[in-house]
């Protein structure tokens, strides 16, 4: 159902990879509600994924840039300004990689040449991007910019690995930079905390399919999955949400605040019987 909560508006989107990103269903849902926006992507994730399918549905312009190289982002704000002719009103921010975690290495053993790109594309892309957007002045009052992040920025789960630690950094810098955005500029900047979610990044975890039971059976509504995060975007770039800034939005199904559910209280008392 469509409420044409962002008629009007238009925005980049980062990171749409496939139908199971989360970046793609939000895509879908901005078309759905009336926004504009172009679709954007690393040129070898772009020669990976069918990103071109989502583009000829949702009606948008695909422009390739590289979101570690400042000159990348600025070409493509730039570019995105001129065919909306002004400022825009929403960018998403769906980027993560670790190499370390592809390449199968123990936290206690990493490659820190690997942690550092992993940490450049996970985290310090999401400074140059805000830093770009405020350089140029590209965001329209009362605009919104949200990142996505995970549970493990706050607690342990030994597989994740460094993504860990680059989610951390991304929090972190969605505080310190929306602090000056919202204060200088009207611009919201926000993260949410999303349940375990079968992406391609997410599938690459090891034990992936443990995290997602172990959340499922902790959460009393249930794993949060890539259209509910979407839909919860959506209320992020609209209107309503005019000042919810600085925050870590948790869209997990309550497992943020459960110490520990019945369900795996049972499973541990039949382990021990």
């Amino acid at each position: 159902m469509s409420y044409n909560l962002l008629k009007g508006k238009k925005g980049i989107i980062f990171g749409a990879l496939d139908e199971s990103s989360i970046a793609w269903k939000t895509a879908e849902r901005v078309f759905e509600e009336g926004g504009e926006f172009v679709l954007t992507n690393a040129p070898i994730a772009l020669r990976m994924g069918n990103v071109d399918e989502l583009a000829k549905k949702t009606n948008s312009k695909l422009i390739p840039a590289d979101a570690t190289k400042l000159d990348d982002l600025e070409n493509l704000i730039k570019q995105t300004m001129e065919l909306f002719d002004g400022k825009i009103d929403f960018v998403l921010h769906s980027i993560g990689m670790s190499v370390n975690v592809r390449k199968g290495r123990h936290y206690t053993d990493l490659n820190h040449e690997w942690m550092g790109k992993g940490w450049d594309v996970s985290a310090v892309s999401f400074h140059k991007l805000l830093q770009s957007l405020y350089k140029l002045d590209a965001m329209n009052k009362w605009a919104s910019i949200v990142a996505l992040s995970y549970m493990a920025a706050q607690r342990v789960f030994p597989n994740y690995n460094d993504m860990a630690d680059n989610k951390a950094y991304l929090e972190s810098i969605a505080r310190s930079f929306g602090y000056f955005f919202g204060k200088e500029k009207n611009v919201r900047v926000n993260t949410i905390s999303q349940s375990p979610t079968p992406t391609t990044a997410g599938k690459g975890v090891k034990g992936f399919d443990g995290f997602i039971n172990y959340a499922e059976k902790m959460s009393p509504l249930g794993n949060a999955s890539a259209m509910d995060c979407a839909n919860y975007t959506i209320t992020l770039f609209s209107d309503l949400t005019k000042r919810v800034t600085l925050q870590n939005l948790y869209n997990d199904g309550g497992f943020s605040n459960v110490g520990v559910s019945q369900e795996v209280i049972d499973i541990i008392s039949k382990d021990e019987s």
